[in-house]
């Protein structure tokens, strides 16, 4: 977790939320106030693999006193899961680095939340702020079964009639399309969950021209034509310039000429390594960045995006 300071956390509850979900309760070990943040951040959590993962908050912003995630188990992962869940008791201690957000909740009247699998966990704050502003919305929320959905009891009661349960053996898949039409044409889509589950919200909400905000859990296909070829990159601090080879990423080759850069899921899914850029148009790879920010060309995901022109200016 180089390239920022962390947080010490233990673990002060563990719960089993779901099948092969368990919620963990963190708190800072000398009872300090954690950093405060909004609907949609995640925290990046330091797991006994050396690897960095990263979880949504799940709990009450309004709580400095303890973060909530909720790690589904995947054994065909990156082993972050598995250690979380094999390993961590309570008691035990963590490091764990921000929140970030680049989910955030947006101001609007009206709002279509599309869950599939883990993903319902950025929602369950968003539900609740969404009510706090009196604004309209509805929960659509999809898994394999019921005993694998994790909140499956508390969510479907509350708010009835706005969290539609789907759990596949029993009805299929969300009908998006259905979902969707059913809302105003102003409300704000949010989707995160698995890639085709997002790809047909992409798909639906184009078609009908809604707003939609997404977070991915890996990142998209690369186009079979991308090409990649040399670029150079300028360190606007130091006046350093840095060749990057058609067959390394940027990331890599910063930090083997000694800059210090913040990295985290090097698949251009979390935002950790966003920087600025200052001159020169990114060729953007990421899942991160929405169609305008892309479009700004002043900030880039530097572990997957590469570059358009011969040269980026970076403030780094």
């Amino acid at each position: 977790m180089s390239g920022d300071v962390g947080i010490p956390v233990a673990v002060t509850a563990r719960t089993e939320v779901a099948e092969h979900v368990v919620e963990f309760e963190l708190r800072h070990p000398d009872g300090n106030a954690l950093p405060d943040w909004r609907p949609g951040a995640h925290i990046d959590v330091a797991t006994g693999d050396r690897m960095v993962r990263q979880y949504s908050l799940c709990g009450e912003p309004d709580d400095r006193g303890a973060y909530r995630i909720a790690v589904l188990k995947q054994p065909g992962g990156r082993g972050g899961s598995v250690w979380l869940h094999d390993r961590l008791r309570e008691g035990d201690r963590l490091t764990i680095r921000g929140p970030r957000n680049r989910f955030p909740l947006e101001r609007a009247t009206s709002y279509v939340f599309l869950a599939g699998g883990i993903g319902v966990t950025p929602f369950l704050p968003m539900i609740r702020q969404a009510a706090k502003d009196g604004a309209e919305w509805v929960l659509h929320y999809g898994g394999r079964n019921r005993a694998a959905m994790a909140y499956a009891d508390e969510l479907g009661s509350t708010d009835a009639g706005r969290v539609r349960l789907t759990p596949a053996d029993e009805y299929g898949f969300i009908d998006i399309e259905a979902a969707v039409a059913a809302r105003p044409a102003e409300s704000l889509v949010y989707c995160c969950g698995p890639e085709p589950m997002i790809a047909a919200a992409e798909s639906v909400c184009a078609r009908r021209g809604l707003r939609l905000r997404t977070e991915r859990f890996s990142p998209k296909d690369s186009p079979t034509s991308t090409v990649n070829s040399d670029f150079t990159v300028h360190i606007a601090s130091t006046g350093m310039e840095i060749t990057v080879p058609a067959d390394r990423s940027l990331v890599d080759v910063l930090t083997e000429a000694g800059i210090d850069v913040l990295t985290s899921c090097e698949e251009g899914t979390c935002g950790t390594c966003e920087t600025t850029v200052l001159s020169g148009r990114p060729d953007h790879r990421d899942c991160v960045l929405t169609d305008e920010e892309r479009a700004a060309n002043d900030r880039m995901l530097i572990c997957v995006s590469r570059s358009q022109t011969p040269q980026l200016v970076l403030d780094l």
